[in-house]
C-alpha cells in the first residue's frame, strides 16, 4: 500500500495542505477543533512523519541511533551481556520514540565504513560505541565525522568522547583473593580478545592480585567469547600435566562451556576445579552447580549510555561517568580444594 501523505490528509479533511502542516507540527494557524479533526484523520489513515524529510530540516533528527558490534555473529544472539545491553538501550530509546539500528561488522575497518555510510546517508542521529580497543582508531575518526557518539568503555583511549565506564580491577582483585583464600594456587583466566581495553585492564588487575597473593602459577590465555572457544581452551588447560584448580572466564558463555568440559573429563566442580564467570546471568543460576559470577547491572548501563547520547543530541554538555563496580556472587561452582 502507498504511504499516506499530507495531501491525502488534506483531501480527507477538506482543508489546505498548509493547514495540515500547522496541525501536525503543533503550530498556530488552525482552530483547535480543526487541529483535532486533522490529527484524527491522520491517525485513521496511518500517517507517520518521514524521518528522512525531518532530517533535512535545520536541526532535524532522523529518530534513530546506531550501534555496530564487532563480535562473532553466531554468539551475539545467545550472549546474555549483549542481550541485556540492547534491552537497556531499547528501553531508554523507546520512551523517547527513537529507534535502534544494530549492525554486526567483521572488524574495525568495516565498522568505520558503516559509520561513514550512516553519516553520509543520514541514517542515524548518533551512535553508541562498544568494545574500546588498545590504540583504537574509532574515537579520532568520530571526531571528524558529523556523527555524535558516546562510548561504553574507557576512560583511557576515549579520545575526548563522553563515556560510561567501569573499573573492572575492583571485582577482578576480589575474585583472585577469594580463590586464593580457599587454597587455589594454579589459577588461569580465560580472557576475551587481547586488544580490547577492558581485557587489558582485567589482565593487569589479575596479574597484580596474583602477585599480592603469592600465586606463582596464575596466567591469562585468550579466546573469543564463544562457547566453542571456551570448550576448546578449557579442554587444553585441563589436559596439562599440572592443570589449573580454578578457572576465571571473561563471560558466561565460555564459563558454561568450561563447566561442560569438566563434566566430560570427569573433573568434579568444585572439589577438583572451581569456576568463576564474568557477568552474571540467568544461565549462570540455572546450571548445576550454579556458577559463581561477577554481577553487573548491564541493563542499567544500556539505559544510561543511551540517555547520555540523547543528551548529546539535544545539545547538552555531557561528562563521562563511572558505573558501580561489579560484585562477586559466590555459588556452587567455587569452593576449597578437597582432592
Amino acid at each position: 500500500m502507498r504511504r499516506p501523505t499530507i495531501m491525502d490528509i488534506a483531501k480527507a479533511a477538506g482543508v489546505s495542505k498548509g493547514a495540515v502542516s500547522y496541525a501536525l507540527n503543533g503550530r498556530p494557524g488552525v482552530s483547535e477543533s480543526t487541529r483535532e479533526r486533522i490529527l484524527t484523520i491522520a491517525n485513521d489513515l496511518g500517517w507517520a512523519p518521514s524521518n528522512p524529510a525531518r532530517a533535512l530540516a535545520p536541526g532535524g533528527r532522523v529518530g534513530a541511533i546506531g550501534m555496530v558490534v564487532d563480535r562473532p555473529a553466531r554468539s551475539l544472539g545467545i550472549e546474555p551481556f549483549f542481550m541485556q545491553l540492547v534491552s537497556g538501550v531499547e528501553t531508554e530509546l523507546s520512551a523517547q520514540g527513537v529507534d535502534l539500528m544494530l549492525q554486526v561488522a567483521e572488524d574495525v575497518e568495516a565498522e568505520l565504513a558503516v559509520y561513514r555510510r550512516w553519516a553520509a546517508e543520514r541514517r542515524v542521529d548518533g551512535v553508541v560505541m562498544v568494545d574500546l580497543r588498545v590504540s583504537d582508531p574509532r574515537p579520532e575518526a568520530m571526531g571528524v565525522l558529523p556523527l555524535p557518539a558516546v562510548l561504553l568503555g574507557g576512560p583511557e583511549g576515549a579520545g575526548g568522547l563522553p563515556c560510561l565506564y567501569t573499573d573492572d580491577g575492583v571485582p577482578m582483585r576480589e575474585v583472585v583473593h577469594y580463590l586464593a583464600a580457599m587454597g587455589h594456587r594454579r589459577i588461569v583466566r580465560v580472557a576475551g580478545p587481547e586488544d580490547f581495553v577492558h581485557t587489558h585492564s582485567r589482565t593487569e588487575a589479575f596479574r597484580q592480585a596474583a602477585e599480592r597473593s603469592g600465586l606463582l602459577q596464575a596466567r591469562t590465555v585468550h579466546a573469543d567469547y564463544t562457547g566453542e572457544a571456551g570448550s576448546r581452551t578449557t579442554r587444553r588447560l585441563l589436559a596439562e600435566a599440572e592443570p589449573p584448580t580454578a578457572l576465571v572466564y571473561d563471560n558466561d558463555l565460555m564459563a558454561l562451556a568450561g563447566l561442560g568440559v569438566a563434566a566430560e573429563m570427569g573433573i568434579e566442580v568444585p572439589s577438583q576445579l572451581s569456576i568463576v564467570a564474568w557477568d552474571d546471568s540467568a544461565l549462570c543460576q540455572m546450571v548445576r552447580p550454579s556458577l559463581t559470577a561477577v554481577s553487573r547491572d548491564v541493563v542499567s548501563h544500556g539505559r544510561r549510555v543511551a540517555s547520555m547520547l540523547n543528551a548529546v543530541l539535544a545539545g547538552q554538555q555531557v561528562e563521562s561517568e563511572e558505573t558501580l563496580a561489579g560484585e562477586l556472587r559466590p555459588r556452587g561452582s567455587t569452593g576449597p580444594l578437597t582432592v
